[in-house]
């Protein structure tokens, strides 16, 4: 059983990655490309002591990049996708009654926002160009602290839902449950430092473009892995639902 839900989020994971991935070719490749553009023009008129990573002989071209693009993304759903069905097997059948669509979709509701929105608000993504090499070890771990810690509070706040009894008021469990995770990953939210290293002269638009580009192709990949693993533990529960009403 438990298997059989972690292989349906890998194969939806991987559907998830894909249709992602082709939100941020459309969406999000020309945005990179502005961005490679800016840096490369500004190195040529720059005494540097290096060449960029991108422009090197070695490097891999852009075309590779762009190909590269869906493999990334696919993986990248892979493993979502098999943490989310094993996640799914743990709730399933736990609290409330509520259908596997609407615990595939809420479940990935409430990842989205521990594991991608929170850590986004306070370390968004960048563009090329952008960021100081040499901040990037300490950047990587304020970004890990929050998403592990934004994740930790999202469990914490499962935990006190589930501790609500049965016959409380309706609106108890949710305001107890929201109100435990905005408290716990709020504080960490604060507690951590910020991080601004963006140039004065890199154009702002381009940089909220990305920062959006890169938002949308998460909730792509979240909405798309919620509703499909809901559509497909939908589908899989009909025999069996038919079955008991023979």
């Amino acid at each position: 059983m438990v298997w059989t839900l972690v292989l349906r989020g890998l194969v939806v994971g991987v559907l998830a990655g894909l249709l992602a991935g082709a939100f941020a070719f459309v969406v999000g490749e020309p945005l990179v490309q502005d961005a490679i553009d800016i840096e490369e023009a500004g190195s040529a008129h720059a005494s540097l002591q290096f060449v960029p990573a991108h422009i090197s002989e070695w490097a891999v071209s852009r075309g590779e990049q762009r190909g590269g693009l869906f493999v990334a993304t696919a993986l990248y759903g892979l493993a979502i996708g098999g943490v989310f069905g094993a996640i799914f097997a743990t709730l399933l059948g736990r609290g409330r009654e509520r259908s596997p669509y609407q615990l595939a979709t809420r479940l990935a509701g409430a990842l989205f926002v521990a594991i991608v929105l929170v850590p986004f608000l306070k370390y968004p993504a960048n563009p090329p160009a952008v960021g100081n090499p040499d901040t990037i070890g300490d950047r990587t771990v304020y970004y890990v602290v929050l998403l592990v810690g934004s994740a930790l509070a999202m469990l914490a706040a499962a935990r006190v839902a589930w501790s609500v009894p049965e016959d409380a008021v309706p609106w108890k469990r949710p305001l107890l449950a929201g109100g435990t995770f905005v408290l716990l990953a709020g504080l960490l939210f604060v507690a951590l430092p910020g991080v601004s290293e963006i140039p004065g002269d890199f154009p702002a638009q381009l940089i909220w473009e990305f920062r959006l580009s890169s938002l949308g192709t998460q909730a792509v990949l979240w909405a798309a892995l919620g509703i499909g693993y809901g559509i497909a533990s939908y589908r899989a529960a009909m025999p069996s639902a038919a079955a008991q009403r023979a």
